[in-house]
C-alpha cells in the first residue's frame, strides 16, 4: 500500500459518520435522542432496549459510539460496559454512560467499569452532540492509524521478503541453483576463520565435469546445461549438513566447502559425488562411445591457521584435482 493511499485514508477522518447505539429499556428515551439526533447531519443513530441483545447489535453494526443506560432489567449497566471492554472488537469503543443520578461515586463507578464520559439523562441535545461528534472522531481516527499501522506492518513484511528474496538470488547460480562465485569466496573466508578460531578441519571439493567442451560440441549447450543442472543436485545432496556449501566455481567446474570435515570424510564425500554422478548414466562420447559423463574432485583439508589463507585450500583442491586429471579422470585425488 501506497504511502499516498495511507495518507488518504487519514484525511478521510473529517468525513467519517458517527454511528450511534443508544442501549436503553425506556422506549421515550430511545426517541427522545433519535429526534435529537435525527437532523444532525454525518450521524447514524440505532436503538438497542434488550440489554441482552446489546453485545450482538454492537458487533453486527459496529458503531463509533455507545451511549449506555445504567440501570436496566435483567442486567447491570456497569457489567456490560466491561464486557464491551473484554471484547477484542469492542475494547476501544467509547462508551458514554447516561445515568438518572448526578452522583460522584457513580460516576467513579462508571468510569473504573470502563466509560469514557458520562452524562445525566436526559441530556442538553447541543451537548449530547458534541461528545458524539468527540468521541466517535476519536475513535474513528484510532482506529485509522491502527490500520495505516497494519498497512505499514504489512508493506514492511513484504518489503523484507523481496529483499530476502533478492539477497538469495544474487547469491545464486542462476542456472544450476547452487551459490555462486561471489557467494562462495565470502562464505569460505567466514568459515575459515571460524575454524581457525575453534581449530577444527576445512575441507574443500574442487569438481570439474570431464571432457566437457567434448560433450557441448557434440550434444549442443542445451544439452550441456541440464548436465550442469543434474551434477549440481547431486553435489546439492551430498552439502547435507547446514554449514555445508556447494557452488558453482565457474563453466563445468564446482566447489564443496565441509567445515568440521577432515581430509578421510572429505574424500569419502568426494567418491559419493563422483560415483553418484557416473551413476546419472548421461551418455557421453569421450573417451569413447559407450562412456558418460563423469567427474574429477580434487580434495584438500586443512586446520586453519593466521598465517595463512583460504586461498591457499583452494589452490591446494586445484592441484589435486590437476592430478585427478592428469591420472585419468573419474577419480579422486587429495593431497595432503
Amino acid at each position: 500500500m501506497s504511502t499516498d493511499n495511507l495518507y488518504g485514508t487519514a484525511n478521510l477522518e473529517s468525513n467519517a459518520k458517527a454511528m450511534v447505539l443508544l442501549i436503553d429499556d425506556q422506549a421515550l428515551v430511545g426517541e427522545v435522542i433519535r429526534r435529537i439526533l435525527i437532523a444532525e447531519e454525518g450521524i447514524d443513530f440505532h436503538f438497542c432496549s434488550d440489554a441482552e441483545k446489546a453485545m450482538s447489535m454492537a458487533l453486527s453494526i459496529k458503531p463509533t459510539v455507545i451511549l449506555q443506560d445504567l440501570v436496566m432489567p435483567g442486567i447491570d449497566g456497569l457489567d456490560l460496559v466491561k464486557t464491551y471492554k473484554t471484547h477484542e472488537e469492542l475494547r476501544d469503543l467509547p462508551v458514554i454512560v447516561l445515568s438518572a443520578k448526578d452522583d460522584a461515586t457513580v460516576k467513579s463507578q462508571a468510569f473504573e467499569a470502563g466509560a469514557n464520559d458520562y452524562l445525566v439523562k436526559l441530556p442538553d441535545a447541543i451537548e449530547l452532540i458534541a461528545r458524539i461528534r468527540y468521541h466517535s472522531k476519536a475513535y474513528t481516527a484510532l482506529k485509522q492509524r491502527d490500520e495505516m499501522f497494519r498497512a505499514l506492518r504489512t508493506s514492511q513484511q513484504q518489503l523484507q521478503e523481496s529483499n530476502l528474496a533478492l539477497e538469495k538470488l544474487m547469491r545464486a547460480d542462476g542456472l544450476t541453483g547452487l551459490a555462486n562465485r561471489r557467494h562462495f569466496d565470502e562464505y569460505l573466508d567466514i568459515e575459515w576463520k571460524r575454524a581457525a578460531r575453534e581449530q577444527y578441519s576445512l575441507s574443500l571439493l574442487m569438481i570439474d565435469v570431464d571432457y566437457f567442451k567434448a560433450f557441448n560440441d557434440s550434444f549442443g549447450h542445451v544439452e550441456g546445461d541440464y548436465t550442469l543442472q543434474k551434477v549440481a543436485q547431486v553435489i546439492k545432496e551430498h552439502c547435507a549438513r547446514a554449514g555445508d556449501l556447494g557452488a558453482r566455481y565457474g563453466g563445468e567446474e564446482f566447489v564443496a566447502i565441509f567445515p568440521n570435515t577432515d581430509l578421510d570424510g572429505a574424500y569419502k564425500l568426494a567418491e559419493e559425488i563422483r560415483t553418484a554422478v557416473q551413476g546419472l548414466r548421461v551418455s557421453h562420447i569421450k573417451p569413447d562411445e559407450q562412456s558418460v559423463v563423469t567427474v574429477s574432485i580434487g580434495v584438500s583439508s586443512t586446520i586453519p591457521q593466521a598465517h595463512f589463507s583460504p586461498v591457499s585450500l583452494v589452490e591446494t583442491a586445484d592441484k589435486a584435482l590437476y592430478q585427478a586429471k592428469h591420472n585419468g579422470r573419474n577419480r579422486s585425488e587429495s593431497t595432503i
